[in-house]
C-alpha cells in the first residue's frame, strides 16, 4: 500500500482547554527500521492527551507533538527489519504520541493484533490502559491470587480494566468511585465491594477486612496519607498519577513500623525495550481472556475526530464510566 503524502490529524494550537485542539493536515510519517505505520480507525481518549493539551505534560524526545497514546487500524507500511507485521493487519498499538491522525506511527514491537472476536473500536481502548495496569498492578505491585486490592477511580478506563484483571487473576477487589451508578458499574466488572468516597470512607472500609495489600493510585494529594493507613502490612502502594496533586505531608514512620512499599510509574518515558516487554506479557497473559470474552474494555462514548474537544471535555467532566474513543475512519 502506497502512503499518502498528506493526512488529517488533530493538533494541539496552543496550551489550554478543550477547544485548542484543531483539526489540521501534516505529513504522513514514514517509518524507519523496527518502526511501523497504522492507518488509524479508532483512537482512544486518555487523561495524558489532556494534560498535554493543557502543556503540562510534554512528549518525550523523537515523538509526535499531536495527542494520543492508543488506537487501531490496519497496517499501512512496515519499516526494514519488521517480520511479524503484513500491510493489512488489524492490529492495536501503544503509541509515543500522534494517534488523534489518519496515520501514525509506533514501534513495531509495541504492537499487538486485534483479539478475536473484537472489532477496532474495543481494541483502541486497550493499549494505554492495558499495558498501565498489568506494569503497574502485575508487575510493579506484583499482586497475587487470594490478596485484597483497592483501585480508586474504579469507573475510569483505568478502573474498569484494573477490576477485571485484578477479578480474572483472583484477587479481591475493591474500588471507589463518585456515585451511586458507578459504584454499580464496579461490582458488574468483578468488585466485591465498591465505595462511594462521598458517603464512606474507605479507609475505614478496607480496615475492617484486614487492609488493602495493594492499592492503585490516580487521586494523590490527601489520599496519601490516607491509602498508608488503609494498607495491611507490608502493603504495597503504587502511584500513577496525581489528579490532586503531588505534594503533601505524610508521616513516613509507619512505612517502617508497617513495612510498607510506595513505588509509582508513568508509561510514556520508559524505554521502548520495556514497553516492549509489557506487549509480550500481554500477549501472553491477557490476550487469550480477551479473546475468550472474559475481559472487555468498558465504552463510554464514541466521537468523530473532528470532534475532539468534546471528548476532551467529557472526559474532564469525570462523568464517564470505562473509554471514550475517536472515530478517525469509517
Amino acid at each position: 500500500m502506497d502512503l499518502p503524502h498528506v493526512m488529517r490529524a488533530i493538533e494541539i494550537s496552543e496550551p489550554g482547554g478543550p477547544e485548542v485542539l484543531k483539526l489540521a493536515e501534516r505529513p504522513v510519517p514514514v517509518p524507519g527500521p523496527g518502526k511501523v505505520v497504522i492507518r488509524m480507525a479508532y483512537a482512544g481518549v486518555n487523561r495524558p492527551d489532556v494534560l498535554q493539551r493543557s502543556g503540562a505534560y510534554e512528549p518525550p524526545p523523537g515523538a509526535s507533538d499531536l495527542p494520543g497514546l492508543e488506537g487501531a487500524g490496519t497496517i499501512a507500511a512496515t519499516g526494514a527489519g519488521v517480520t511479524r507485521w503484513k500491510v493489512g493487519d488489524k492490529v492495536c498499538a501503544l503509541f509515543p504520541g500522534g494517534a488523534y491522525a489518519e496515520h501514525a506511527l509506533t514501534d513495531a514491537e509495541h504492537v499487538l493484533p486485534v483479539p478475536d472476536g473484537m472489532g477496532l473500536r474495543e481494541a483502541a481502548c486497550l493499549p494505554e490502559t492495558y499495558f498501565t495496569v498489568w506494569s503497574n498492578v502485575f508487575t510493579r505491585g506484583g499482586l497475587q491470587a487470594g490478596e485484597r486490592f483497592l483501585v480508586h477511580g474504579g469507573s475510569s478506563g483505568i478502573g474498569t480494566t484494573a477490576i477485571q484483571l485484578a477479578h480474572a487473576f483472583g484477587a479481591r477487589v475493591f474500588a471507589t468511585a463518585g456515585s451511586a451508578g458507578k459504584c454499580a458499574a464496579c461490582a458488574r466488572l468483578g468488585a466485591e465491594r465498591a465505595i462511594n468516597y462521598r458517603d464512606e470512607d474507605f479507609v475505614k472500609v478496607l480496615q475492617g477486612e484486614g487492609g488493602a495489600n495493594l492499592i492503585l493510585d490516580m487521586v494523590g494529594g490527601p489520599y496519601l496519607p490516607r491509602n498508608l493507613r488503609a494498607l495491611a502490612d507490608d502493603g504495597r502502594l503504587v502511584q500513577i498519577a496525581f489528579l490532586q496533586g503531588p505534594k503533601v505531608e505524610v508521616n513516613f514512620a509507619p512505612l517502617m513500623v508497617r513495612r510498607l512499599t510506595i513505588t509509582g510509574s508513568t508509561l510514556r518515558p520508559q524505554s521502548d525495550a520495556a514497553k516492549a516487554a509489557i506487549a509480550r506479557d500481554l500477549e501472553r497473559a491477557v490476550w487469550p481472556l480477551l479473546a475468550a470474552g472474559r475481559l472487555a474494555p468498558v465504552m463510554d462514548s464514541e466521537f468523530p475526530m473532528a470532534e475532539a474537544a468534546q471528548a476532551h471535555t467529557r472526559m474532564e467532566s469525570s462523568e464517564h464510566i470505562g473509554k471514550i474513543v475517536l472515530k478517525i475512519a469509517d
